[in-house]
């Protein structure tokens, strides 16, 4: 009889879950889509089609605000906007009131939202039409203008996914009444710097949503095949070549369909917490600080009697790591070593989750089992409490990460995640 021991076969599960991959349109197939739903909608045909994509941010999380830098692309998924403008309408009185009208309709929502731009006020509009007419708004209270108009929505960039839904929505309609009204800001980058004004002044006010800058600039100012270093101190941006493919890599980002909600409240705390640090510090911006060990310390001199000072110090402490992690990762592309950015996007998540405490469960399993089946990395993105995050990982291994992903959701009975690669593609502007 043998004595050589025996072991019970092993078999891989054999419950595969399915991945699902987002598609993006392209911008033929997108202008396409919105212009016949503008004549099914409205009838007559639109004076264009304008888009903007959404984003996903490398490096760089919650330090808009905070006057730090930030690092993101442009991604291929992007909402449509097909509108008319009622800027020709005869100067007689009853025409007077028709051309304030504005009519907004989506492919994705039901109804259609009227009003006239000057009933807007913060509070006014609820819902998605408060971004796409609060765009409006902000370009009269920056003294252009802009008159009433229709217009139909429709798009491919994930709602809820912390990929910059809502900045694409403002930052093509801003295109769009940028074009129709010829105000020439769409021309150049500092026109488009006043057109990402208007759109966050139109998430802040009208929409009552207080994101910080990024995703209005990386939507309006971001370049095909480039990350947009944007510093959110003055405004100023370089453009880093960045070529993934090339160096066989590719950016992956997991749509957890966890909730993503900017408005709850917690997101308005993070922010108001880093004001009251910058308040006690003595300076206008978290980006100020130099000495991190000293300002920590000095925080719990200087905050009011009350204060948790040591949470106030976990959130000073990741938005100036948080800021320079994205210098690392500038020199990283600037010196070509691609595959280092990975263990940062991992040490950026752990700040996330443990010093700013905006991840949940979804966001760190996304992580974790990416990291397990061969990313060289990766981290929740946007907001936090909930959304997406990325992973790098090598071309070869994209099918791979993915299958694990979906598998580790499903093993933990959590909601099937998507998927998207994301390429670094062109800002805002006419698609037809």
């Amino acid at each position: 009889m043998s004595t050589e021991p025996t072991h019970e076969p092993t078999h891989e599960p054999t419950h595969r879950p399915a991945v699902e991959m987002l598609p993006a349109w392209s911008q033929a197939e997108g202008a396409a889509r919105a212009a016949a739903a503008f004549r099914e909608r409205f009838g007559g045909e639109p004076d264009g089609v304008w888009s903007a994509p959404g984003r996903v941010n490398v490096i760089g999380e919650h330090t808009d605000y905070n006057g730090g830098l930030c690092l993101p692309i442009a991604l291929p998924h992007r909402t449509y906007v097909a509108l008319a403008s009622r800027a020709g309408r005869p100067a007689d009185e009853g025409a007077a009131a028709d051309r304030d009208l504005v009519r907004l309709a989506s492919a994705q929502e039901a109804g259609t939202w009227e009003g006239r731009i000057g009933d807007v006020a913060p509070g006014s509009v609820q819902g998605w039409a408060a971004y796409a007419v609060g765009v409006a708004w902000a370009l009269r209270e920056a003294g252009h203008e802009v008159a009433g108009f229709d217009a139909v929505v429709d798009s491919c960039v994930p709602y809820g996914a912390g990929l910059s839904s809502s900045a694409a929505l403002e930052c093509a309609v801003a295109v769009a009444l940028d074009d129709v009204h010829g105000l020439g800001l769409g021309g150049g980058d500092a026109g488009r710097a006043q057109l990402a004004a208007a759109c966050i002044r139109a998430e802040n006010e009208i929409a009552g949503a207080p994101t910080g800058g990024m995703d209005q600039a990386a939507s309006l100012r971001c370049t095909a095949g480039h990350a947009l270093l944007l510093d959110n101190r003055d405004g100023s941006t370089r453009h880093i070549p960045l070529d993934l493919a090339a160096h066989g890599l590719a950016l992956l980002v997991v749509d957890t369909r966890a909730p993503h909600q900017l408005a709850d409240g917690q997101y308005a705390a993070r922010r108001a917490q880093c004001r009251e640090a910058a308040d006690a510090l003595g300076i206008a911006t978290l980006r100020e600080v130099d000495d991190l060990d000293a300002a920590l310390d000095r925080l719990g001199e200087t905050l009011p009697g009350g204060t948790d000072v040591a949470v106030i110090r976990r959130r000073v402490r990741h938005v100036v790591t948080d800021t320079r992690r994205v210098e690392l990762v500038e020199r990283l592309l600037d010196a070509d070593e691609v595959e280092e950015v990975g263990p940062v996007l991992t040490e950026a998540h752990a700040s996330l989750r443990d010093d700013y405490e905006v991840s949940v469960r979804e966001l760190d399993l996304a992580v974790e089992a990416a990291i397990a089946a061969g990313a060289l990395g990766g981290r929740m993105v946007g907001g936090g409490f909930g959304g997406s995050a990325v992973a790098l990982v090598r071309t070869a291994d994209v099918d791979g990460v993915t299958a694990s992903v979906a598998r580790a959701f499903s093993e933990a009975g959590l909601a099937a995640p998507a998927f998207l690669v994301a390429t670094a593609e062109a800002a805002a502007g006419r698609s037809a």
